[in-house]
């Protein structure tokens, strides 16, 4: 299976800058929104430790967007999305999840608001856009739905900031977090968010013309060469050290917003009838019967987790490791575990039965890595 190959077809697409990746030694892709999407260049942790001391270019292309727009492009959002979006403002980002009528997680994307009547959602692994559009069908919404011509670029790493200023000038350090704004490059205007999906810092150009691809890659990375920029992509240990959850990996359809940790970003006591609303209130009234958490697993070096590894107390399964992995800076394996309610406390012991046979662990909040990776450097 190590060998196997991946062919682009029109069921399995190519982006504007797979040409660039490829050339520049990609060895690895997986499969997400029927895209490539870049999963390792030198190695898992060389790519890492470059990350976090220089600047990297990534290929997020495969970070679709679901746009509305219309008349009741407002309306569809706030109904869609778990967030409360009622005053979402103009050129800001907002970290949305979105859940069925059951309260289950479909997708957790970053919802833009471009104007009055129109938004992006910068989706995760699913098919958001068919959900959405049987929505609007179905209520007779004055809306438009379609997945635009956008493919997303992240320059990430702590360089990120003066590669971007050489490429479109000083205004760049004025976008705050999570907002964005329109930059001119090459005769369009590109909205230009301080975000990714890494806690290194940085930006996500949102390309609006897949023609442009490759030389907006070439642009950037001829004034990046100063900053010892490299291709990249997101990187497993560094998002597991953040705290930062993947779709599909450690939530999905079987998990609730409540279970994985997102209380906040959940708006149960807005005026906002969004979808999901009532079985969450329910789910919280009821109590919760698993939670997602941070696990320290010893013993040696974790390979990356490419299947969910199961939990155990006293003899007994309590849940599974959704993600896992060795970081070289906290000096041990950590990951992701979905866990039962009732064993779901930090610093219980429990045992993972690991391909390696099986290993201790210990249960801990999820942002506890951070805290103390920050605190060995």
């Amino acid at each position: 299976m190590a060998s196997a190959m991946i062919f682009p077809s029109r069921r399995l697409r190519a982006t504007p800058f797979t040409s660039r990746v490829s050339k520049l030694g990609v060895s690895g892709f997986t499969v997400y929104n029927h895209m490539l999407l870049p999963t390792v260049f030198e190695s898992l942790q060389e790519d890492y430790k470059h990350l976090k001391e220089y600047v990297q270019m990534w290929d997020v292309s495969v970070e679709r967007q679901v746009q509305l727009l219309g008349k009741d492009a407002h309306k569809l959002a706030c109904m869609i999305s778990a967030r409360d979006l009622t005053n979402a403002q103009t050129g800001r980002c907002y970290y949305a999840p979105i859940c069925d009528q059951s309260g289950a997680i479909i997708n957790d994307p970053i919802a833009l608001r471009l104007a009055d009547d129109k938004y992006w959602f910068s989706i995760a692994d699913s098919d958001l856009l068919l959900w959405v559009q049987g929505i609007a069908l179905g209520l007779d919404l004055n809306v438009e739905i379609c997945e635009p011509d956008v493919s997303p670029l992240a320059i990430q790493g702590p360089m990120a900031e003066d590669l971007m200023v050489d490429v479109f000038g000083a205004e760049i350090r004025n976008i705050k977090f999570f907002h964005f704004k329109e930059f001119p490059f090459n005769g369009r205007m590109l909205n230009i968010a301080r975000s990714g999906w890494s806690k290194q810092g940085g930006f996500e150009i949102y390309l609006n013309d897949s023609q442009l691809g490759p030389e907006l890659w070439d642009t950037i990375w001829e004034k990046g060469e100063k900053y010892n920029i490299r291709p990249g992509c997101p990187n497993l240990i560094e998002r597991i050290e953040a705290g930062l959850l993947s779709y599909g990996n450690d939530m999905n359809r079987e998990d609730s917003p409540l279970e994985i940790g997102l209380e906040k970003y959940i708006s149960l006591d807005s005026n906002v009838d969004f979808i999901g609303k009532k079985a969450l209130l329910k789910q919280r009234k009821d109590g919760i019967k698993k939670r997602l958490l941070g696990i320290e697993i010893d013993g040696s070096e974790m390979p990356p987790l490419s299947m969910p590894e199961e939990v155990f107390k006293d003899g007994k399964k309590i849940g599974i490791v959704t993600s896992a992995v060795f970081s070289p800076d906290y000096n041990g394996n950590i990951g992701f575990a979905m866990i039962e309610a009732s064993n779901a406390t930090a610093g219980t012991e429990v045992s993972v039965d690991s391909k390696a046979g099986i290993r201790k662990g210990k249960l801990c909040e999820i942002g506890d890595f951070w805290s103390q990776v920050q605190s060995k450097n």
